[in-house]
């Protein structure tokens, strides 16, 4: 996934160090040398996280990130101070002005490239509701919420020392949250599917035998807790491990001896962020259900597709970030109807729409087309890599069997699918649409049960033959 970095610094050769650094790992490098510069070029290009020196002249890191969070156009902007400060109180400052994790010069190659890819998934995934958001009409929540909105949240501290956890767990019970102390991994992945849910788990990465970062890996590959907030907790000799950690999904760490205040600081921002994701996310889904979704799977309908699209389409022009699509169209679907009944139909447009939603990204967006025609948006996504993301949910579909009313043995089912990107802003959507179906109608051609990649707007030619798999027989 590409970004743009707007790196913040009054020393030029300091930024000239991190242009270079970021640009080889094909990231879009802008920069500022102040902090004025800094909120001129933060409001103009919209970059996705910035790296902001702390000791500048005039307005200092600080102030400059505070006066970011003060701006609802740049609130939701992902902040690393860059700094040669160690202190922690310097670390608990940044915190409370709104810093989301501080990297100390000189800076870990690995730490910074890690720490960016994250920051860049979770302001994807933020940005992406707020679109859904804007596209459903249901006005902009901006607002983070404030210090009363924060108390009680219910805290997982998972590890297998129980002395070392009860002191973590009686800081944050002095906060006014509520705290639960696991002992092994196995007991936080079932704590994490139980009610009520929790709001953030505190992670050690050593849980006496078990490895921490599996089990953080764990609980980002399921449904429950996929979103769920994580804090890493490590020692000095851990740290070349956090960049895995960072990789793997984890939201923030703490370097062990955990100071107090930083604790307290590290999870006010998780939590503050966690319940406006849930704010976000339930304003959505109130408003969406009501016009624009599917009722029988779940799925957006055509006419938010539609809106969806154009607006993804819109926002190239700035982010110059491609957006694919996959339409797919189930094969031979009306001889379920017509074998079965249109309630084994429903039940397999029900499933299919069950596991496409929950095998693509959080900002990637499934809509049901029409009948059994679906499509899936996908934002900041290459042709090579939406052709393998269709050719993984047609395997996804083709080889597991679907459960249907009255019969016992299950029914295969499978489909047929084009995908097409867009890299060119003044492409409609209709366009876009219309290249993804001619591939569709291709693919159905050769044979079904196969992807097959739609030209580029300006080729005469028809792609070439990128077909996966082979024609599975229907039960």
């Amino acid at each position: 996934m590409s970004a743009r970095i707007l790196v913040v610094d009054d020393i030029l050769p300091n930024v000239k160090v991190l242009e270079a650094k970021l640009s080889a790992e094909y990231f879009d490098v802008i920069t500022a040398f102040d902090g004025a510069g800094a909120l001129e070029r933060a409001l103009s290009d919209s970059p996705d996280v910035i790296l902001l020196d702390v000791m500048m002249p005039g307005m200092d890191g600080f102030e400059t990130c505070r006066r970011l969070r003060e701006d609802p156009r740049t609130r939701h902007i992902p902040v690393v101070m860059v700094t040669a400060l160690t202190d922690v109180s310097d670390r608990v400052r940044g915190l409370e002005a709104g810093a989301d994790d501080f990297l100390s010069k000189p800076i870990n190659d690995l730490a910074l490239f890690a720490r960016v890819r994250s920051l860049v998934r979770l302001k994807a995934l933020t940005d992406e509701l707020r679109a859904r958001q804007a596209t459903a009409g249901a006005g902009m929540l901006d607002d983070l919420g404030g210090e009363e909105e924060l108390a009680g949240a219910r805290i997982l501290v998972v590890d297998s020392q129980e002395r070392r956890a009860q002191r973590v767990a009686d800081q944050l019970g002095q906060a006014g949250h509520v705290t639960e102390i696991l002992l092994e991994a196995g007991e936080a992945l079932k704590r994490g599917q139980a009610e009520p849910s929790p709001d953030l788990a505190i992670v050690n990465i050593d849980l006496g035998g078990q490895d921490g970062l599996r089990l953080c890996a764990q609980l980002r590959s399921q449904e429950a807790t996929r979103q769920l907030p994580l804090l890493l907790v490590l020692d000095e000799t851990d740290l070349p491990r956090l960049a895995k950690g960072l990789e793997l999904g984890i939201s923030d760490y703490l370097i062990e001896p955990i100071d107090r205040n930083e604790l307290r600081a590290r999870v006010r921002t998780q939590i503050r962020r966690r319940r406006y994701y849930d704010r976000l996310r339930g304003l959505l889904d109130r408003t969406v259900s009501m016009a624009y979704t599917d009722s029988l799977t779940g799925a957006y309908n055509r006419r938010y597709l539609k809106a969806h699209l154009e607006r993804k389409l819109m926002e190239m022009a700035d982010s110059e970030k491609p957006v694919s699509i996959m339409l797919l169209d189930l094969d031979c679907f009306k001889e379920v109807n017509d074998a079965f009944g249109h309630d084994a139909g429903d039940a397999v447009l029900q499933e299919v729409a069950r596991r496409i939603g929950n095998s693509v990204r959080g900002f990637d967006m499934l809509a049901r087309y029409g009948g059994e025609e679906f499509v899936v948006i996908m934002p900041d996504t290459e042709p090579e890599q939406a052709f393998a993301v269709a050719e993984r949910l047609r395997r996804l579909i083709a080889e597991k069997r679907f459960s249907v009313p009255d019969r016992e043995e299950g029914l295969t089912v499978t489909f047929s699918a084009g995908v097409a990107t867009a890299t060119d802003p003044m492409e409609t959507g209709e366009e876009l649409l219309k290249r993804a179906d001619v591939a569709l109608y291709e693919a159905k051609e050769a044979g079904r049960d196969r992807v097959l990649a739609a030209a580029s707007p300006d080729e005469t030619g028809r792609a070439g033959p990128r077909y996966a798999g082979g024609r599975l027989g229907r039960s």
